[in-house]
């Protein structure tokens, strides 16, 4: 109920904003892509200034949230790697548990190394 609440204050204000803005600058302009043909561009758009500004704002939050999905990849890889280690270790306390005792196949193959398996691959 409070999440429904917040976000109807949060977001009716905005959106009426954003409709009020797009209202407001309804008016074409001319984005040039051709930095030596000023008089006629070989590469341009035309749209209203407010589609414009919506367009550039989307492609900003597109490139920061790949730009945060890329710089995440290493806690991603350690995720993935200790809930391996976790999944292994649990299936080895499983088979103690199990009444195989200590000598369980498996236990004894390789030693742990905590600080090695922090370590991402180098990129």
């Amino acid at each position: 109920m409070l999440r429904r609440i917040l976000t109807i204050i949060v977001i009716v204000p905005l959106a009426i904003i954003l409709i009020v803005f797009a209202v407001a600058n309804r008016h074409s302009v001319t984005v040039s892509l051709d930095p030596f043909a000023s008089n006629e561009p070989a590469a341009s758009l035309t749209l209203p200034l407010f589609a414009l500004i919506f367009l550039l704002l989307i492609i900003g939050v597109l490139l920061g949230g790949a730009a945060t999905w890329l710089r995440h990849g290493r806690w991603r890889w350690i995720a993935r790697r200790m809930e391996a280690d976790l999944r292994d270790l649990r299936g080895k306390i499983a088979a103690i548990e199990g009444g195989e005792g200590p000598s369980a196949p498996g236990l004894q193959q390789r030693p742990p190394q905590i600080g090695s398996q922090l370590r991402p691959p180098a990129a």
